[in-house]
This record gives structure tokens, sequence and C-alpha cells, in this order.
């Protein structure tokens, strides 16, 4: 009988322990697999003398800083895979990203829709942000202001960027492991500034000087917040992470560079070590920089400045990483769009300034008003061939996170309306994913107070005022017909049941 009592005694208690682990009986729900995750990355460092993004006329690189690269990163729930890439670009436009998919689809397995490709947008990378031909439609005038008198696309480095991609992506997918994620975030707000600001006349000014007594104060927000994902291996090694974060990449600490990228990265490699990899996908920061206009003191060079920022992005994101709980981080789902926006058109009058403008030679005449003139002349050809732009609004989960991207240069108010009414807790922003389409300012900057270097209208930034409330709304939709899930957790304290440590005493006199 005592034999008996005592099986059923270990019984019980086998199996309550069992139950608390949530392994014994077939109603118990089985624990959540662990994400299959994998990084890679893959240099694109264009070669001296290729030209340089980030202007509206003729620039070269002539020095080298730091390399140019692609990281891209996989993960796999069993039923989806999905590809987050960021690339040390200005920009990349659709047909690469086009032509990429479908050679990783081939190759891979990976569905189109699944991948997303969001740009850096660092001033000091290579010439991919134009699309090789791109005006080979046009009249003599055109092709001469397009390829003669702006940066151009150049073809080797196209076609070794887009390698690259296919190559980072598939590496990533085939060292897919078991890997503990987590997800979380810290605030950054030393380093990054509106650029936009209220003035005594009534209008918004950009960049309107350093000091300047005209300035009221900013008129936009930033978005302080560090949001960070990373995967962990079975022997406890972080392999990889993604970090979202709104300022433009202009600090071009000196010739062909990552920017301030470069610097995020060194630090959270010091950190985490330097076989992490570290996806940057660029938050929504169309009128965000490093410039605080209110500075009192004079502003670092640009080696300093890159590291400052870089450093101190880097250095929250790493806080974010050694604090966050790691495990299971499912499901994977993907939902995507593609909208069609007009282009906003410059009247006649507008137009034929233009052209009587760009006919005289630019030393003869303003030439920031030759520069506007020369992009209303090339905006006039372009709206003959596509007077509606395609904008691909994406939405890609990762468990309790969403990435929800954009291909414009996004004004930071937008990112922070989709943070607060996105259903997940951790949601990206990512802005320049997928194409590049140019400003999306706020209507408010397109109104009687706004104004500003953001809404002229160009061949770059073109689209008709609402785009950036389309823009939200369809990201925001896609967000909603997912479920986020949990994030994961640290394992909680027991009840406290001993008692205190025995060299606390209470108060002794001598």
């Amino acid at each position: 009988m005592k034999r008996i009592l005592s099986s059923l005694v270990v019984t019980a208690v086998a199996a309550s322990f069992l139950l608390g682990l949530g392994l014994a009986g077939v109603s118990a729900a089985a624990p959540p697999a662990l994400l299959k995750v994998g990084f890679a990355e893959r240099d694109i460092t264009p070669e001296i003398g290729m030209e340089q993004p980030g202007g509206y006329g003729k620039a070269f690189h002539q020095t080298l800083h730091d390399p140019c690269k692609v990281r891209a990163s996989v993960f796999d729930d069993g039923n989806h895979r999905v590809a987050l890439v960021g690339i040390d670009a200005i920009g990349i436009r659709r047909p690469l990203v086009e032509a990429v998919r479908k050679a990783v689809h081939e190759k891979c397995g990976i569905a189109p829709e699944s991948i997303l490709i969001g740009a850096s947008h660092s001033h000091s990378s290579g010439p991919i942000n134009a699309i090789p031909g791109e005006y080979d439609f046009g009249s003599p005038l055109v092709k001469s202001l397009a390829y003669e008198k702006s940066i151009t696309a150049n073809p080797k480095y196209w076609r070794l960027v887009e390698k690259q991609l296919i190559e980072a992506i598939c590496a990533a997918d085939q060292s897919r492991a078991q890997a503990r994620c987590g997800v979380g975030k810290g605030i950054e707000d030393k380093v990054a500034f509106n650029r936009r600001f209220r003035m005594k006349n009534g209008l918004s000014d950009t960049h309107p000087g350093q000091l300047n007594a005209d300035i009221i104060e900013p008129a936009g927000p930033i978005d302080p917040e560090v949001s960070v994902l990373g995967a962990w291996d079975e022997r406890g090694k972080c392999i990889g992470c993604i970090v979202n974060y709104a300022c433009h990449a202009t600090c071009n600490p000196g010739g062909i560079s990552a920017n301030w990228i470069y610097y995020m990265e060194q630090t959270i490699q010091g950190a985490m070590g330097k076989d992490c990899v570290v996806v940057f996908l660029q938050g929504a920061c169309g009128d965000i920089t490093q410039v605080n206009n209110l500075n009192p003191y004079f502003n670092p060079g640009p080696e300093d400045w890159s590291r400052f920022v870089g450093a101190s992005v880097g250095a929250e994101a790493v806080k974010v990483l050694v604090s966050m709980a790691r495990g299971p981080m499912g499901p994977i789902d993907v939902k995507d769009t593609v909208l069609q926006i007009k282009r906003r058109v410059p009247s006649p009058e507008h137009v034929k300034k233009a052209f009587e403008l760009v006919a005289q030679p630019i030393d003869k005449v303003d030439a920031t008003e030759w520069t506007f003139a020369k992009e209303t002349v090339l905006l006039d050809a372009k709206l003959s061939q596509e007077p509606v732009a395609p904008v691909e609004v994406q939405a890609i989960q990762v468990g309790p996170a969403v990435f929800i991207s954009n291909p414009a240069e996004y004004f930071v108010q937008y990112g922070l309306e989709i943070k607060a009414k996105s259903p997940f807790k951790f949601t990206f922003p990512v802005e320049l994913a997928n194409d590049c389409i140019g400003y999306v300012p706020t209507e408010e900057a397109f109104g009687p107070h706004g104004g500003g270097y953001e809404t002229r209208l160009t061949s770059y930034s073109n689209l008709e005022i609402t785009a950036g409330t389309k823009i939200a709304e369809a990201g925001l939709e896609l967000a909603r017909q997912m479920t986020p899930a949990p994030a994961p957790e640290a394992q909680k304290a027991p009840p406290f049941h001993g008692r205190p440590w025995p060299y606390s005493a209470p108060p002794q006199k001598d």
C-alpha cells in the first residue's frame, strides 16, 4: 500500500511539474518554436571617380573613408520567410529592386513581396539613385540636362549592387539556424534635429541658419526612438540585429562612406562582436538631420560629427540589445500594396520660364534658380511618360514587431503617427524602401504657413499634397490585418520564501 501511495505521489508531482512547463497532457499548448534566422553582408563600395549622390549637380568621389555594404537578414517561422535588407545608398530604384526580387525568388524561393530593401540615405555612397537611360525618350535638351548636368546612375555600379544584393540575401537565407530573438526600444534625443523652422514672417524655412534671430520655433518634431530587433544563436552569440532610427545620413566624414551608420556599426560590433551583422533601416527622416540650427556653439567637423551621431545611436542600440529578453518570436507575416499617386503638375507659365532660364549659361544667372528650372524641365518630360507614380507600401511582421515601409523621404510626423496608431507595440517605420520617390512632406507644409526646401517641385519630389496621408493610411491598414504576438519576457523570480540577507542588520551603536 505504501508503495502504491508513493507511486501516486511521484506521478502527481511529475504531472504538476510538467503542466507547469506546458509539457503534459494533450490539451497543453506546445512551446512556440524558435525562428530560423540568418544574416549576411556584401561589399558595394563604389570606385574612386564615380559620382557622389546627394545634390542636383555633378560631384565625384576622390577618396575612401570606409566601405559601403548591403546587409541582409532572413526570418523563417516554417510557414513564411521574409528578408529585411539595408543598403548603404542614398536611395534605390524600383527596377533594381524588382530584378533582385525576381532573382532571389528563383534562387531561394522567397516571395518577391516578402523582400524589403531599405536605403540608409547615405550622401557619401555610390551612384544608383537614378535609372540608367531614364530620360532616353527625351529631347536633346532633356537628355543633356539629365545626363550632363545632373547626377546619373552608373551602369557598372548598378550591376555590382544587383549582384551583391542577390548574394547577400541568398547567403542569409542559406545560413538560417534556430535563434532566440528579442525586440526593444531606447531613446537618443541629442543627435537629430528637425531642420524646418517657423519664422517671424509667418512661413517655414529649411535650415534658416544657425542662431537666426528670425527663428520662432521648430516647425516639426523629431523621433528619438532607437528601435532594435536582435537574434542570438544556440551558444548565446548575437548573430545580428536590425536598427531603426530617423536621421539623414548627411554627416559625410570625407570620401566614400556609409556615413554615420559606419560608426553605429562599429559601436554595436564593439559590444556584441565583430560578426554581429548590423542591418540599418532608416526611419521617417525627411525633415530630420544632425544639424541643430539652435546650437550656440560651433558644429563639429564632418569626421567628429559622423562619429558622434553613429556612436550615440549605436550605444543606445547596445543598451537595448543587452537588456532585451530573448526567446521564440513568431509568427512571420507579410502584407503589401502598390498605390497609384498622381504627380503635381507645374503651371504652363512655370514651365515656359524654366525653358527660358535653362537656355542661358548657369554662370550668367542665379545658379539656384537655374538648378530648379532644370528640375522643372525634367519633371515636364517625366509627366509626359509617367503622370502617376507607383508607390509600394509594405508591412512585414516578425512576432511583436512590424516594419511599415514606404519609398519616400517621409516627414517624421507621419512616422510618429504610424507608431501611435499601429496595433503593434514595436513599430518600425522604414522610409526609402523598395524605390525612391522624393520628399513627401505633411499637408501643413504646403499650406499658408509652410514652405521650405522639401516642398519645392522637382523631378525628384513631386507627388500630390495628400500623398503622405495616403501612404500612412495604407501602411496602417496593412498592419491592422495582422495579429501582434507577445514579446519574449524575462523569467519571473519565484515568490520569496527565505529570510533576508544575513549580513543585513538594524542600525547599531558602537
